[in-house]
């Protein structure tokens, strides 16, 4: 059992974070997992064709099971959105007399697998990897699994402002639970942490499921890595068809946009799922603001859209009158 406690100032030092780097990590062992390649098989499928010619061996020991695993190549990420690039620059440069030590308390005395060798000493080669695997495996589909993780975080925010802590702990993961001012997550392990002005950093993931991932390592803030709500929905068909008697009334792309905000989705999300530019999905956004049909809602550099309780009633409206 890990065991977090929340000092009077920690609770003002919880952020949200999203790392493209974590779900590149995460989505290599998916491919490895029977009950993860379900869930997300038409990624799988699609994945482990384009990665076939790479030797994936140093991305999936760095990743052991239930033992300790590097934090250097999987760091809490810094910002409320990196960049993968920005990411990969950060492990290349990390010392490696720190490489070294995490690598082999991951795999002491002579267990060291030789696919871990070449990186022990020399993490800046772990950066070719990793930038194949995202760009053969994950960055054509990152738009997707990018606005995934940004719902989650406004839905985590928004639980957050309404409830405060029971609220934000009470539906992570059956395994975490809060109480008394501590955080409890059902693990092997048995540590506790006084955040003090620490804080926790909560990281939704798409490919993390079914178990969350803890860092607890003194130089790294305190992290929870968590499945993301609606990753079940993850790979459905993202156009979703609006009645024709709101098109009517409406228009049909702007019918369309509203029909699209049934989960958080950005400009940029909703103009790729729709095939529409992102100036004309602005003015549909602009006008169903004003009519009070969509909220937006800021998420770090990004304003996510959903649809108001009034879109709700309106989209659903015709299908009663069917």
């Amino acid at each position: 059992m890990i065991e977090m406690r929340f000092g009077p100032r920690a609770l003002a030092h919880v952020r949200f974070g999203i790392s493209p780097l974590n779900e590149l990590l995460r989505s290599v062992a998916v491919l490895d997992d029977a009950a993860g390649q379900a869930l997300h098989l038409p990624w799988a499928i699609e994945a482990r064709r384009r990665t076939a010619g790479l030797d994936l061996g140093a991305l999936r020991a760095l990743q052991p099971g239930e033992r300790y695993s590097p934090d250097f190549v999987d760091p809490p990420p810094s910002s409320p959105l990196a960049e993968i690039d920005e990411e990969i620059a950060a492990v290349a440069a990390t010392a490696p007399e720190q490489s070294r030590a995490e690598i082999l308390r991951a795999y002491p005395g002579d267990s060291l697998p030789s696919s871990l060798a070449p990186f022990v000493d020399d993490p800046a080669a772990l950066a070719d990897l990793l930038r194949a695997y995202w760009n053969r495996a994950l960055a054509a589909h990152w738009p997707r699994v990018r606005a995934l993780l940004e719902g989650d975080v406004l839905y985590r925010a928004r639980q957050m402002a309404d409830g405060g802590a029971e609220r934000l702990f009470a539906d992570v993961d059956p395994t975490v639970r809060f109480t008394d001012g501590v955080l409890r997550i059902d693990k092997r392990a048995q540590q506790t942490l006084d955040l003090e002005e620490r804080g926790l950093l909560f990281v939704p993931s798409a490919f993390v499921w079914p178990a969350v991932r803890v860092v607890t390592d003194p130089q790294w803030q305190p992290t929870i890595i968590y499945p993301a709500r609606g990753v079940g929905t993850l790979w459905e068909p993202e156009r979703t068809p609006a009645p024709d008697a709101l098109g009517a009334l409406l228009g049909r792309v702007r019918a369309e946009v509203l029909a699209a905000l049934d989960r958080p989705r950005s400009t940029t999300d909703l103009a790729r799922a729709l095939d529409v530019s992102p100036g004309g999905v602005s003015q549909h956004l602009r006008v169903l603001r004003e009519a009070g049909l969509v909220h937006g809602h800021r998420v770090g550099r990004v304003v996510l859209y959903l649809r108001s309780a009034a879109g709700e009633s309106l989209l659903a409206a015709p299908r009663a009158g069917a």
